[in-house]
């Protein structure tokens, strides 16, 4: 689907990507609101919102207080007064004082008022590593929300899919916890300016098609995946990459018809591998596709220690040795 009948195309990088989705809620919905520390006169630490409340006004774009947990309380009175607010957490590690108001509130209401009531809140946070800072500026706190019921957690990994995901969270009737991988903020892609919708916030989708093993990746480490593949076939290696965009929910059919292809999967992500949602697609890969699996589903990911200091979290982060050595295992069984 198209806001237009002719495509415009554009190369953008993912940031500017966000902001050109979050204009185009702003223009369509006079709902629509951001809230959030220095997204206003500064356009956010990243300068995700540039120009906005130049052009929207201090009323639509609102620089808050720094007190998250005061940001979503605010959202979830304005969702139930019929408002859109989309909230920016300036950094993944500055989510855990509003982590209350998220769980228990915003993910609850819905259930809670038999229906009656929905919450159209949309959490922007930046996640991730990859920018050389350190703890509760690196971190990728993912699976504490996709194990909350009633909260929606994606993640884009490409421009295209930054720019139509945001505007779908932004209408979706449900709460969505939308991770921005900051660590590729700056990559560039071609964007379809004249979409207003996609791939959905649901599905996943087959960034590379390959014969030998599925690497599921989502967010940033997406394109490690696709550097792996192309590595990878250097050799003779056939690498089919799939791109999860939802954690919750978690389209494991799709990720299930291409094991079913392969015999082997990967799952590839930033957050530590104990307890975290490569185990929960491990889980399920197993469950549906026991008999076409030639070994174990296997898993990259961080350690199960605090975010390093910069100068090792390239040691810390899965890396395309990593994925291939991976692989490599994969095949050998």
């Amino acid at each position: 689907m198209t806001g237009t009948t002719t495509a415009t195309t554009e190369r953008l990088t993912l940031a500017k990507a966000l902001n050109h989705g979050m204009r185009r809620a702003l223009e369509n919905d006079p709902k629509v609101l951001l809230m959030g520390e220095d997204i206003g006169q500064l356009g956010g630490v990243f300068r995700v919102t540039d120009g906005l409340q130049k052009d929207f006004g201090p009323d639509r774009v609102v620089d808050t207080p720094l007190a998250e947990s005061g940001i979503v309380g605010t959202a979830v009175g304005l969702a139930m007064r019929g408002y859109r607010p989309v909230c920016e957490i300036q950094f993944d590690g500055f989510v855990f004082p509003a982590f209350d108001q998220i769980t228990t509130q915003l993910a609850k209401v819905h259930y809670r008022s038999r229906g009656r009531i929905s919450l159209p809140v949309v959490i922007r946070i930046p996640y991730g590593g990859g920018i050389g800072a350190v703890e509760h500026h690196s971190e990728s706190p993912e699976v504490l929300f996709a194990h909350t019921a009633g909260l929606r957690v994606v993640s884009p990994a490409t421009p295209s899919d930054a720019f139509t995901m945001i505007q779908e969270a932004i209408a979706s009737p449900d709460p969505v916890i939308f991770l921005e991988p900051k660590g590729r903020y700056w990559d560039k892609g071609d964007v379809d300016t004249s979409l207003t919708t996609g791939g959905g916030l649901d599905g996943a989708r087959v960034a590379r098609e390959g014969t030998d093993v599925t690497v599921v990746a989502y967010g940033p480490t997406v394109a490690t995946a696709l550097r792996a593949a192309e590595a990878a076939a250097a050799e003779g290696t056939s690498i089919e990459v799939v791109d999860l965009r939802s954690i919750s929910p978690m389209d494991t059919a799709t990720v299930a018809a291409s094991v079913r292809r392969t015999g082997r999967c990967v799952v590839v992500h930033e957050a530590p591998v104990s307890y975290g949602s490569g185990a929960e697609l491990a889980a399920r890969i197993t469950e549906e596709c026991f008999y076409h699996l030639e070994a174990p589903v296997l898993r990259v990911g961080g350690f199960h220690t605090p975010y390093p200091v910069a100068r090792l979290e390239h040691d810390y982060l899965p890396s395309l040795d990593r994925v291939l050595d991976a692989v490599d295992r994969a095949l050998a069984h």
